[in-house]
């Protein structure tokens, strides 16, 4: 189905016209539309548009309402202050405008007129490695995004960069070849665990063993080198790490609800072969230097505490390769191969110089154009209730699966408190849903590059901002539905409409231009926000306006329908949040 044109798009391109027909001389002028609290919408370019044209701004907006055609869109428009135009709609076009929204399946949501590829860069854990609180942030908003962008039409390729590689495997590989059954498995269905369990054990042990026999640390360090090389037996061994971690990976993922592909994983060495080749394309181009033995770009902005250039190093003076190597070859595989017209990292904001440098690299390598851009979707840190970094008593850092366990510990116990047919399978599901839904909602509320506190008091309550409040006005509106008999959700175009209704329909109405500002702007809060207030103008709505008990049975189907375009929007927007949204709460 073809997309709906929102009431305030089809209002601003009705003021475009007036004002064209009014003032010819003024071309095409922008009437500067927004929602207003004194109407429906306010239109304030009537002011600068006399400015340009040296007139009365009063007496331009009423020449602008004379040549507004009379129809079923404007209930009414005065000139109001000096010469901002208050407009009403009716409530015939409310309905009708949401009836059509109501029936396509999208609600009304256009795809892009001309989509990209976008290669996003998210949930990025390391190998051998428990995943922490740190790893909550790219991974829900990383999942959200790639939601949002897909749902408007972007073809999106992820890339998970884990971090498989480097100087670690050396002394873990070769604890392995010394204890050669410490991966081994008598069950072949390994939790996720216990599989950190068996990495942690033997991490633990080799780094003891590392630390404390000099001969033992000479022999990991050869093995690097044999890893670097590529020797097979050293490659199997590694592979197993991997393939233990990604057991690991994926039971947390499972839990966050989030669904990573393997297809999708491309860690650190899937860009091995490529470092070589990346150095040299650089050193060629005069893009990179030599200096001091290690291969730099030097950029005339940034500078050491002591005004001295602070150079990305591609390459040690030993010859080594460091992340910019890495993350420079990615650029060109995602730009070359995967044809990515954007870019997406969803990066912690402390990296922000270091990929602003990887950045200017590669366009000065002519990797970058302006047909492809970069963008670093940089995030904040989570904190504690103090303020601080969240940490255990312990001062050590979180562990996601204990932050996630005790979520869905809450979450469950509120769903049995106010569980009134619900099996204990049942509040399982349901707890788990609302637990996961709390600490992603909290998490997608906050702008990405803000930091924001860890309260999970807070996160569920039925109260507020929370998923848990979304959810219970979904579920009410299911409620609703069920006992609703025979009646159905119907449109009543020629039904005046109340306050709490004529508010709730207009903000029904501005789904589809909020999915596509946060897709555009790669910010789910956006949409986080709009959800939340769709929940709270519902609220208004089902304590002033009957629904079951309305005076008649078109008001009856017309409060259903408000009711039922209600949760069809909350659910696909709680949807493009990765949330869900249970039925019974």
């Amino acid at each position: 189905m073809a997309s709906v044109p929102s009431l305030a798009s089809t209002l601003h391109q009705r003021i475009a016209d007036a004002l064209a027909a009014a003032v010819p001389q003024a071309g095409a002028a922008d009437p500067l539309l927004r929602r207003s609290d004194r109407a429906d919408f306010q239109a304030n370019g009537m002011l600068a548009l006399a400015k340009k044209l040296k007139g009365n701004p009063r007496e331009l907006a009423a020449e602008v309402v004379k040549s507004l055609p009379a129809d079923e869109l404007i209930k009414d428009v005065e000139v109001s202050g000096p010469g901002f135009l208050n407009i009403s709609i009716t409530d015939a076009a409310i309905t009708g405008t949401l009836a059509a929204r109501a029936a396509d399946e999208r609600l009304g949501v256009p795809f892009k007129e001309h989509p990209g590829t976008t290669v996003i860069d998210w949930a990025q854990p390391n190998v051998a490695k428990e995943m922490h609180v740190g790893h909550l942030r790219n991974t829900v908003i990383g999942n959200s995004v790639v939601r949002l962008l897909e749902f408007t039409g972007e073809k999106v390729v992820s890339r998970h960069h884990i971090g498989d590689w480097g100087t670690q495997f050396g002394m873990l590989i070769q604890y392995l070849i010394e204890h050669p059954h410490e991966l081994d498995h008598k069950d072949t269905q390994v939790s996720g665990e216990e599989a950190m369990s068996n990495l942690n054990r033997l991490y633990k042990a080799s780094r003891a063993l590392f630390d404390s026999d000099e001969e033992f640390k000479g022999r990991a360090r050869r093995r690097v080198v044999d890893l670097q090389a590529g020797d097979e037996q050293t490659l199997a061994l590694w592979q197993k790490f991997v393939d233990e971690s990604k057991i690991y990976f994926y039971s947390v993922f499972d839990k966050l609800d989030v669904e990573i592909r393997d297809e999708d994983i491309v860690g650190e060495s899937g860009y091995n072969d490529m470092l070589a080749e990346t150095c040299r394309l650089l050193e060629e181009s005069g893009v990179a230097v030599r200096s001091e033995g290690a291969l730099c770009v030097f950029f005339d902005d940034v500078k050491g505490p002591e005004g001295n250039p602070v150079p990305l190093i591609v390459q040690k003076s030993d010859g080594g390769f460091g992340y910019a190597a890495t993350d420079l070859s990615a650029i060109r595989d995602r730009v070359f191969n995967l044809k990515a017209d954007t870019l997406l990292y969803v990066v912690d904001t402390r990296q922000s110089l270091h990929f602003k440098m990887v950045f200017e690299t590669a366009r000065r390598a002519g990797w970058l154009t302006d047909e492809v851009t970069a963008v670093q979707l940089g995030f904040g840190t989570v904190l504690g209730k103090d303020g601080k970094p969240f940490k255990t008593r312990e001062g050590e850092t979180v562990r996601l699966v204990d932050l996630l366990d005790e979520a869905v510990a809450r979450a469950s116990a509120i769903v049995r408190e106010k569980a009134q047919d619900l099996s204990e399978e049942e509040i399982a599901e349901r707890g788990a849903q609302v637990g996961i839904g709390a600490v992603k909602y909290a998490d997608l509320s906050t702008s990405a590059a803000r930091d924001y506190k860890f309260d999970l008091d807070q996160m569920v309550s039925l109260n507020g901002d929370t998923s848990v409040y979304l959810q219970y006005a979904f579920a009410r509106i299911q409620s609703i539905l069920r006992k609703a008999g025979e009646a159905g959700p119907v449109a009543h175009p020629e039904l005046a409409l109340a306050p709490a209704e004529r508010a709730l329909g207009l903000h029904l109405d501005q789904f589809a231009a909020t999915v596509a500002e946060a897709a555009g702007e790669y910010a789910p809060h956006k949409l986080a926000g709009y959800l939340y207030q769709l929940a709270s103008l519902y609220t208004t709505f089902y304590d002033q306006c009957p629904v079951l008990r309305a005076e008649s049975p078109e008001l009856v189907e017309n409060r259903l329908f408000l009711c039922d375009l209600t949760a069809r929007t909350l659910r696909q927007g709680m949807a493009l949040l990765g949330i869900r949204t249970p039925e019974r709460l």
